[in-house]
């Protein structure tokens, strides 16, 4: 009754004829799409990536030692032989992008710039740890650290970055902690001044008890 209608008018003619020509398109898509679901469940058709994770900001005290975390997650199984990690540095002020480290089987410090005997290896690949650490921060060292990590095939992926920012002393929370500390570990020393004296004093007085108990011992001793 549909297409009889539809043929019996030239609205319904015109109708009939899209009807016509979708219907093989539909069904070509739908072919495809059976064929891509058939390929990714046989695992022909895989879709990789590379996650790089990193803490984001990092503040460290002038002079001391900042360690610059760097974590991933591969889709593929971890080989040694073909992972490498490349760190590099943007700073604040204008300039170009350099090197700052590079691991492929064993770390590769940089042989000169800013960060030269500056970096060492920090992280675990079988762990799938690439942290480095950064040796006696400077306020040149202000930028953004980058870590790009490959591991053959997943090659393609985020690169994870750190905000590095140097500062004269330490922040308000950790200078609280230190404080808190210091003031705990004087307190533990002088509550164990104080236990020492005490002992000290009592036995002191047991000695000096006992001493004077002694010539009334020996007046009693018939034997004397």
């Amino acid at each position: 009754m549909l297409f009889g209608g539809l043929v019996g008018t030239p609205q319904g003619s015109g109708q009939l004829g899209r009807l016509r020509t979708s219907f093989p398109m539909c069904v070509k898509r739908f072919y495809l799409l059976v064929l891509f679901s058939g390929l990714a469940t046989s695992g022909v058709l895989t879709v990789s990536g590379m996650r790089v994770y990193t803490s984001g900001e990092v503040e460290a005290v002038n002079g001391t030692d900042v360690r610059l975390k760097c974590t991933f997650q591969s889709s593929s199984p971890i080989t040694p032989a073909t992972l490498t990690v490349s760190w590099s540095f943007r700073p604040l002020e204008p300039g170009r992008e350099e090197s700052v480290f590079y691991y492929h089987e064993r770390p590769y410090p940089p042989p000169e710039g800013r960060f030269h005997k500056r970096t060492t290896w920090a992280g675990d690949i079988m762990g799938r740890d690439a942290s480095i650490l950064v040796r006696e921060v400077k306020f040149i060292y202000n930028g953004t650290f980058s870590c790009q990590v490959k591991n053959p095939p997943d090659v393609h992926g985020n690169t994870g970055e750190v905000k590095l920012t140097v500062v004269t002393t330490g922040s308000f929370s950790e200078i609280v902690i230190l404080a808190a500390a210091i003031g705990g570990a004087i307190m533990l020393l002088v509550i164990l001044l104080v236990i020492i004296m005490s002992i000290r004093r009592c036995l002191k007085k047991r000695q000096e008890e006992w001493v004077e108990e002694l010539p009334c011992r020996e007046r009693k001793d018939p034997t004397v």
